[in-house]
């Protein structure tokens, strides 16, 4: 028998069933949400039961819920009456199960996530940070009220239950080529130039996984390559009231390779970024947790074509920078150091699990 979820809410009348608590985003379409509420009317009086699926950003602590600012702005929202029944869907397997579970008195309800929602993703607190964590989550919550969406209208805690859920991507199980990218530059000093080139061997990696990097470099120029530099950034995009966008840089490596003026090298290097790495950095995108479970890095964000300007919420890309510190000779020395520099996109997912 499969875990089965379940809260009840303080008074007692509203039980919440649900199969789970991952719900899978296929771009093309999302997982439908599908559970169970158990009632009783004992305490209702005139009041009806409702349920409702939110999508909600969070930025900031409820403890910083200050002079009735509401630090959490919901994306999407969806509501249905539960009792008494106005509309009962299409019965899954999964409603078969919750409703044994759940005995008399049990309604189902379907809700269906649309494509366009971010994934969960929270952001990683600071170390002095209190209360719970920024981010996109997703809630289910079935609660006691006279009208559906009143919002004059007080709702007690003691009539709501509520669960977490989480909107989660895993990589598709078709991975394309790699991307390659290339770069001739010249130097003050040097008639000739340093070609770079860097590439992949696909265009998708696991968390946790080790990313091979292939440089050739072809220095024609009279420098020495001194070392390489590699870092891995991540860019989260906020989308909400306005556009806000920031990089946090999650690996940065050293590698001594040089290459001498008028040679050529083949270097196959190794990186790895982790969240572990990484625990100080505040902001950092992470993929959404339930409680305090384990999380990583926040994984790409993956979407339909055309479909980015409608998205809300958090959205999650990497790019790999790979740098030639390349240093400057004779008497101008330092003067005429330079830097070569090549980008890479970075795509980091989950396999998807085994059926």
């Amino acid at each position: 028998m499969a875990k089965i979820f379940k809260k009840t809410s303080g008074n007692g009348g509203l039980t919440l069933y649900l199969g789970k608590r991952d719900y899978v985003d296929h771009v093309t379409s999302v997982d439908k949400v599908d559970g169970v509420v158990k009632v009783d009317t004992a305490d209702f009086g005139d009041r009806k039961a409702f349920v409702q699926l939110a999508c909600a950003f969070r930025y900031g602590s409820d403890d910083l819920d200050v002079m009735g600012l509401c630090f959490r702005k919901d994306i999407w929202i969806q509501q249905i009456q539960i009792y008494p029944e106005s509309n009962k869907p299409a019965l899954s397997a999964m409603h078969d199960t919750l409703l044994k579970k759940a005995g008399d008195n049990a309604y189902p309800f379907s809700f269906e996530i649309p494509t366009n929602l971010p994934c969960s993703v929270s952001l990683q607190p600071g170390p002095d940070d209190k209360g719970k964590a920024c981010g996109v989550d997703f809630e289910v919550k079935t609660y006691l009220a006279k009208e559906k969406n009143n919002a004059d209208e007080k709702i007690d805690k003691k009539d709501t239950a509520r669960l977490v859920i989480r909107k989660i991507q895993f990589a598709p199980s078709q991975v394309g080529a790699g991307p390659k990218a290339d770069i001739c530059k010249s130097f003050m000093m040097s008639d000739k130039p340093v070609h770079l080139e860097a590439s992949m061997e696909k265009d998708l990696y696991f968390h946790g996984e080790e990313i091979p990097l292939k440089i050739k470099i072809n220095n024609e120029s009279n420098k020495t390559v001194k070392k390489i530099k590699i870092t891995v950034d991540q860019t989260t995009d906020i989308v909400l009231y306005s556009a806000d966008k920031y990089t946090k840089t999650v690996l940065s490596q050293e590698f001594g390779e040089t290459v001498e003026a008028s040679s050529t090298a083949d270097i196959s290097l190794n990186i790895k970024p982790a969240l572990s790495e990484n625990k100080e950095k505040r902001g950092l995108a992470l993929d959404g947790r339930l409680k305090d479970e384990d999380t990583n890095l926040a994984s790409t964000t993956m979407m339909r074509p055309g479909v980015e300007k409608e998205v809300l919420g958090i959205l999650v890309s990497y790019k790999i920078k790979i740098n030639l510190m390349v240093a400057g000779g004779g008497l101008l020395g330092g003067l005429t150091a330079s830097d070569v520099t090549v980008e890479l996109p970075l795509n980091l997912m989950h396999p998807k699990p085994a059926e």
